[in-house]
């Protein structure tokens, strides 16, 4: 009988679906746990890139008043600030943060400063056209560091995110896991 030689090529496509299998297990695990552990969002995290999130969110933050607000890479945090306070919002509920450069990035430079607070459930506020990307994004990046996330879409007349940038940014989401790093200097489209 012939035995089969495994290339590094093979090697690393069986090591990499070890990967993906375990972290599609954990990951459900622990998105399971967050859950049963806060129920109820802790506060509010909102993508940046179009001002009408940032009055969706406005106006949401005045029914949850206990909830701290967290907008990352609004398009101008002067406008960002003038939005809360018309809405009768202190600016000590706000924490806006210009480190993501697109939307892998709006949770991989937030993730850190959300497990230092211990907070295991956020709303989470995007477009519609967005959401399913930023779903796909959040369950990999928030749910492998047990945050769990509820979200709510921001009407809008635009068309849905193609299937190759959802995919793409799973893709990063993941190799973040693995690397630290989100390859957002290799992103295109």
């Amino acid at each position: 009988m012939k035995r089969y030689k495994f290339t590094k090529l093979h090697r690393f496509c069986l090591a990499s679906l070890s990967l993906i299998l375990i972290l599609s297990s954990i990951i459900p695990m622990q998105l399971a746990i967050a859950k049963t552990q806060a129920p109820r969002p802790q506060a509010i995290f909102t993508l940046g890139g179009d001002p009408i999130r940032e009055e969706f969110t406005a106006q949401l933050a005045q029914w949850y008043p206990s909830l701290d607000i967290w907008i990352s890479s609004g398009p101008n945090p002067k406008e960002t600030r003038e939005i809360f306070q018309s809405a009768s919002i202190p600016l000590t509920r706000l924490h806006i943060d210009l480190r993501a450069v697109d939307t892998v990035t709006n949770f991989t430079s937030l993730v850190a400063d959300f497990k230092q607070r211990h907070l295991q459930h956020l709303y989470l506020i995007t477009s519609d056209y967005h959401m399913t990307r930023a779903k796909a994004i959040a369950t990999i990046i928030l749910g492998s560091q047990g945050i769990v996330f509820t979200p709510i879409a921001v009407p809008s007349a635009r068309a849905q995110e193609s299937t190759f940038q959802i995919l793409r940014d799973v893709g990063r989401s993941l190799f973040w896991i693995v690397t630290g790093r989100t390859g957002a200097s290799l992103k295109t489209g």
